[in-house]
């Protein structure tokens, strides 16, 4: 269990049961909510993969590969152009966040089920032995995924309209309200670490990390749970709820995973430390960016008017603002803000510094950049 609070420069931090810890990874890794039936019988993905996706394909859609599951050797024995080696890595559970039954029939291996987890989007790997194969990064956004697209490969996605919402996402984005509102406003999809002590967890706020988990495990991820929310006109039930009695469990693993520290070498320390001058000071950033996870989203959430970004997606949540991002390892996940309209901290400095009027020198804007590179 997450068995007590307390607080660190005003802001709470759970303690973790190590225990529960261990059980949320598993989930994370490896649960599928029982959402094969979406995966398999409507959207009937796994005959895709069995038929044209090869290693090489798989990779160039941002799915990864855990090396650390893979025999010595496999990867130079054989054909990465072969959808069938697609399949021995998905029976081996060596594809992230990918879990998938192989069975043989008729002295084939068969691809016969196929689930997906949370893994898929919020976990990366090292690259240590190729480009997408190497050791897992759990809480890493994988912002080489490209979602639209593997879901466009689905025979039951075909219609003109929905291929071209699909195809327009683009890597390391996805569009969670689109099939329920219509719309189509993809945002990047975002880190599952450092979260802990922070308790509004979206980009809009709407509260603790369970609800997103149940709202994106049951109505994304098709897995089968009961959710309702009322604002967004959804309530589904079900008889065997394999969602709600693992969310805490997942959430204790999420609160786990800490920020990245910073490569040696990526940043100027002397200009850092300048810099955070600036961002405490003429910057102004310290008064929304607050605390060790600087951020202020336990006690308020800001109008789009206030950062001066897109608002649609705040218009199509529950809350109709935005919280101000945790910045620990927010070097790790460009592009910046919801969107992804800042491909740098060079731009997300820029931006503020025009549209809050701040007047800031070159330089200052450089060292305020490599200040935020530190953290």
């Amino acid at each position: 269990m997450i068995a007590a609070s307390a607080v660190c420069d005003g802001n709470p931090i759970d303690i973790l049961d190590p225990a529960m810890v261990h059980q949320g990874r598993e989930i994370f890794r490896y649960d599928t909510f029982g959402n094969e039936q979406l995966w398999t019988e409507t959207l009937v993905l796994h005959q895709v993969i069995e038929s044209s996706v090869s290693p090489r394909t798989a990779l160039s859609v941002g799915l990864k590969v855990d090396a650390e599951v893979l025999p010595p050797g496999i990867l130079d024995s054989v054909d990465l152009d072969d959808p069938a080696t697609t399949v021995a890595l998905v029976g081996m559970n060596a594809v992230v966040g990918i879990q998938g039954l192989v069975e043989e029939i008729e002295g084939e291996s068969r691809l016969t089920r196929l689930g997906i987890t949370c893994a898929l989007c919020h976990s990366d790997v090292d690259d240590s032995v190729a480009p997408g194969i190497g050791k897992r990064l759990d809480g890493w956004p994988n912002r080489d995924i490209n979602p639209g697209l593997i879901l466009s490969l689905s025979p039951a996605l075909q219609d003109p309209d929905t291929q071209s919402v699909l195809t327009s996402w683009g890597p390391g984005k996805y569009d969670a309200y689109w099939n329920h509102d219509g719309l189509n406003n993809p945002a990047v999809i975002p880190p599952a670490y450092g979260l802990n002590g922070v308790h509004r967890t979206t980009f809009t706020g709407e509260g603790d990390i369970r609800y997103w988990n149940a709202y994106v495990a049951i109505t994304q991820m098709g897995g089968q749970g009961n959710f309702r929310d009322d604002a967004l006109g959804i309530d589904i039930r079900v008889e065997d709820d394999q969602v709600t009695p693992r969310l805490a469990a997942l959430k204790a693993y999420q609160f786990s995973l800490d920020p990245p520290r910073p490569p040696r070498g990526s940043f100027d320390p002397v200009a850092a430390g300048r810099g955070k001058s600036i961002f405490e000071g003429a910057g102004r950033c310290v008064s929304c960016h607050t605390g060790t996870a600087f951020t202020d989203a336990n006690s308020r959430l800001h109008d789009p008017s206030a950062v001066g970004t897109d608002p649609t997606l705040a218009s199509r949540s529950t809350t109709g603002q935005y919280r101000t991002t945790p910045l620990r390892g927010a070097w790790q996940h460009p592009p910046y803000f919801h969107d992804g309209s800042a491909a740098t901290f060079d731009e997300v400095v820029a931006h503020y510094d025009l549209y809050l009027g701040l007047g800031l020198t070159a330089d200052q804007r450089a060292d305020l950049v490599e200040y935020l590179k530190s953290l």
